[in-house]
């Protein structure tokens, strides 16, 4: 059976947990699948970790696309959520629009952009056209030079209530989904008892409704510091979908993410 939407919300409602991970292929896809995940997050984090990029910036619409397809290629029942790259839907409503209906024709069911309040009109326009959004705060990457780095975010009382009331707005906007990434486990918990969509948390602690991590980052593939919400499950794994399914284990039984891995 096909995870949709409506898959998703039923079990934040009932306090089941799911998980995402990134995906950029179709052999990925097929043993994520088959190892538990329940959402496919093709993300411009392709940029870093295929691409050899330094940030997200560089990544374009037509990566996108043809990630997407492959994921979908080997996708039989996750649901599938892609990236709007930076520059392809901050300008306009319209222009967002124009470069999702691109991206759903590509085999995505959900798109994903960054933003707080300033993009809860553009949500409402692709919302209320048929066009599932997953919205996402906290630290945004593709505004990285605006925030100064990867760092927190939310960790001051004005900052805490700006994404507070982000994540509010977006709600109401029409938003199915939000991402809330490197905030303090608090306000994350805060913001998922107070909105009725399920909320996905990448360093933003136990709290949430499901989790997103890289699949590079969980198979020990990374670079330099590791970050603090990360965790290798491939060191005690024999297999990479022994490794994804402890991820997705730990996620759903609520092992992972613990004191050391949240702000």
């Amino acid at each position: 059976m096909s995870t949709t939407l409506t898959t998703l919300q039923n079990l934040a409602a009932n306090n089941e947990k799911f998980a995402v991970l990134t995906c950029y292929d179709a052999i990925f896809a097929a043993i994520s699948e088959d190892a538990g995940v329940d959402v496919l997050l093709v993300g411009d984090s392709l940029g870093n970790v295929l691409q050899g990029e330094n940030t997200t910036l560089p990544v374009t619409l037509d990566h996108m696309i043809y990630h997407t397809r492959c994921v979908a290629r080997g996708s039989r029942r996750a649901f599938i959520i892609t990236d709007m790259p930076f520059g392809s839907y901050q300008s306009s409503p319209k222009q967002a629009y124009d470069n999702a209906c691109k991206i759903l024709s590509a085999g995505a069911h959900m798109v994903k952009i960054e933003g707080g309040q300033i993009m809860a009109d553009t949500v409402q326009f692709l919302a209320q056209r048929g066009i599932p959004v997953c919205a996402h705060i906290g630290l945004t990457p593709q505004s990285i030079h605006q925030l100064g780095g990867y760092k927190l975010q939310g960790n001051s009382e004005k900052s805490a209530k700006q994404l507070f009331d982000d994540a509010k707005i977006l709600e109401k906007a029409g938003a199915g989904l939000l991402v809330i990434e490197v905030v303090p486990a608090k306000l994350a918990k805060k913001i998922t008892q107070t909105i009725s969509i399920p909320t996905i948390g990448i360093g933003a602690g136990i709290h949430c409704s499901a989790q997103v991590l890289v699949l590079h980052d969980i198979l020990g593939l990374y670079q330099g510091k590791k970050p603090r919400f990360v965790k290798d499950f491939m060191a005690d794994a024999n297999t990479i979908q022994e490794a994804i399914a402890s991820y997705v284990s730990a996620v759903k039984t609520g092992l992972f993410p613990n004191k050391q891995h949240e702000y």
